[in-house]
């Protein structure tokens, strides 16, 4: 055990708070009755506590995985020796998160093949994978819980059909599979003779299945030792095992001061971490978000924005460093030194090297867990989710029907960038809107953040390509808007976080204010055997979503670019009253 992690001290005024809740948590007995699977510590209701009963196998999967190193280790070698050079892995939300930042950390080991996570609808990105493919030497990896994902089963229609009209191999040859038993996706793979299908643990959630196949199929395909790495899990499992006292408890401690601090104010959940885990925020927002953005409460995750000066941080932050030992952190250690002197409360979590984030999967899912107890919200369901592809299929019936979308008003536009939707602006003095007139897009976008009170929060939420040039100028655009009004922010691509993120969005508390940005597709792809093409599923993706947020009543904006992205983003870079 580390024993300068979480440091009470660390917290300032909040100390006392968090103290006096793991007092309560003591005396509540929750590290028995968590790792005895309590489903009465999130809800009283029995049909949910037998709904919550079939998602508590996680706290088990680690031990459990050790038994499949060599079956993992054995097909990832059958893999490379078969001479695939890449593999696509097709999925979304936490069956794709996880592998992205196991990717991005770790690269690939020498002599075995690269991994390419598709987790997109928007064409652009399908097809520069696809034009980076020989598919003779590609494997497929459909990853899904439910087997039943529109974005899956697309992307699986689309490659197939390339694997048929390219190569003369069977198509099963090409696909391998995770998923649930009995799944859709579990009869596809029997029908079509896939390489392997991995059958995942039904009582594990998908946000949660970091540390069982979807996690770990993907690592040994890539070169990681996953018998190490699932030790490093187990280690952290010992040090927040029931017998642990909640003082001491890594994994415990770290969810009494999420879900304290959470109630208290500070819900702005902003990681940091050194540079050799940089991606890790990928994966824990989707954890956090999606786990306690419900019933009007949750923490709101703030990965991948900059540290900036003191000036621009209200009082709802609490600070997450994510320290690697084996790192250079002099620079994040001084500015994590000045935060914390300004009255910032902060928590240090301390990683030996890089194999430790499979400790951090289990601490994060184990004080996401413990926070939503706190917060007295059910972490393993996700009904706004539900609620958004509802809405997108509507959306895409009518464009079946009519061969057109109901499209939000246009504010104001020119021929790049167009605002769209309806721009108020909320009185303080009385429960009264109007529309305000702008003069200028730069107006338009001030007029619709200028609705924003302390502690709100602003989120991008992009659906074209993640590509450098795209990151870099959304990375400055929202640092932009940080730095002008001293609001957290997020930034997402569509349709990865309606899967993660988009359930704190719609099912958490109404502080957000949401900038969807959209464009034109150069070109689009159709989708074999389905009547819309890839540009049309992500549009109406975005629009369901778009209008998820706008029956709700929720602060939402779209800015529309022209098919050329990146002139459209320094356009919106350049408005000068933002």
């Amino acid at each position: 055990m580390i024993a300068t992690e979480c440091t009470l001290d660390d917290l300032g005024e909040y100390k006392s708070a968090v103290q006096d809740t793991l007092q309560t948590l003591r005396q509540q007995r929750l590290p028995e009755r968590i790792w005895n699977k309590d489903p009465s510590l999130w809800k009283n209701d029995p049909e949910i506590q037998k709904k919550i009963l079939n998602r508590l196998g996680w706290l088990n999967i680690p031990e459990a995985m050790l038994t499949q190193v060599t079956g993992l280790q054995t097909f990832a070698t059958l893999i490379k020796e078969a001479g695939f050079k890449d593999v696509v892995l097709l999925g979304m939300g936490g069956s794709s998160l996880c592998p992205e930042v196991l990717r991005l950390t770790f690269g690939v080991a020498e002599g075995y093949p690269k991994l390419t996570v598709l987790d997109t609808t928007d064409p652009a990105s399908i097809l520069k994978v696809a034009k980076s493919l020989d598919l003779k030497q590609t494997m497929f990896l459909l990853a899904s819980k439910s087997g039943s994902t529109i974005e899956m089963k697309s992307l699986y229609q689309y490659f197939a059909n390339l694997i048929r009209e390219n190569t003369e191999d069977p198509i099963g040859d090409h696909f391998i599979a995770i998923t649930d038993p009995d799944s859709p996706l579990a009869d596809l793979a029997r029908i079509n003779q896939f390489q392997k299908v991995f059958i995942a643990p039904p009582d594990v959630g998908g946000r949660f299945s970091a540390l069982t196949y979807f996690g770990l199929l993907p690592a040994a395909i890539i070169g990681i030792d996953v018998q190490n790495f699932l030790n490093r899990a187990i280690e952290m499992i010992k040090d927040s095992s029931a017998p642990v006292s909640i003082e001491k408890n890594r994994s415990m401690k770290l969810g009494a001061i999420l879900g304290t601090l959470g109630l208290a104010g500070r819900d702005k959940v902003t990681l940091v971490t050194s540079e050799s885990i940089s991606s890790f925020g990928l994966w824990a927002e989707q954890l956090v978000a999606e786990s306690t953005g419900k019933e009007g409460l949750g923490l709101v995750p703030i990965a991948g924005e900059d540290i900036g000066k003191l000036e621009v941080y209200g009082d709802d932050r609490l600070f997450v460093y994510l320290r690697v030992d084996a790192d250079d952190n002099t620079l994040l250690d001084k500015k994590m030194d000045q935060l914390q002197k300004a009255g910032h409360p902060l928590v240090r979590l301390h990683l030996r090297d890089r194999l430790d984030l499979a400790g951090e999967f289990f601490r994060w899912e184990m004080a996401t867990a413990v926070a939503a107890v706190i917060s007295k919200v059910n972490p393993f369901d996700e009904p706004n989710v539900s609620s958004s592809k509802a809405i997108t299929m509507k959306v895409l019936e009518e464009h079946k029907r009519t061969g057109q979308f109901e499209q939000p008003p246009t504010i104001m536009g020119t021929d790049d960038i167009s605002f769209c939707g309806v721009l108020t602006s909320v009185s303080t003095s009385a429960s009264t809107s109007t529309s305000p007139t702008a003069q200028s897009l730069s107006e338009v976008l001030t007029q619709f953040l200028k609705q924003s009170v302390p502690n709100d929060y602003v989120a991008l939420m992009a659906y074209f390509e993640c590509s450098d040039q795209h990151e870099s100028l959304l990375q400055a655009f929202r640092l932009k808007i940080r730095n002008r009004f001293h609001l957290a922010t997020t930034l997402g691509y569509g349709p990865r976080f309606l899967h993660s993120t988009g359930q704190l969005h719609k099912g958490g508390p109404a502080n957000g204010l949401f900038i969807q940005l959209t464009s034109g597709d150069k070109e689009d792809i159709n989708i074999p055997g389905l009547a819309y093409s890839f540009g049309v599923l992500k549009r109406a993706q975005a629009l369901g979503d778009f209008k998820a947020l706008s029956e709700k009543g929720l602060r939402v904006i779209e800015i529309r670019l022209a098919a050329d992205i990146e002139s459209g983003l320094r356009r919106l870079l350049s408005l000068d009253r933002v």
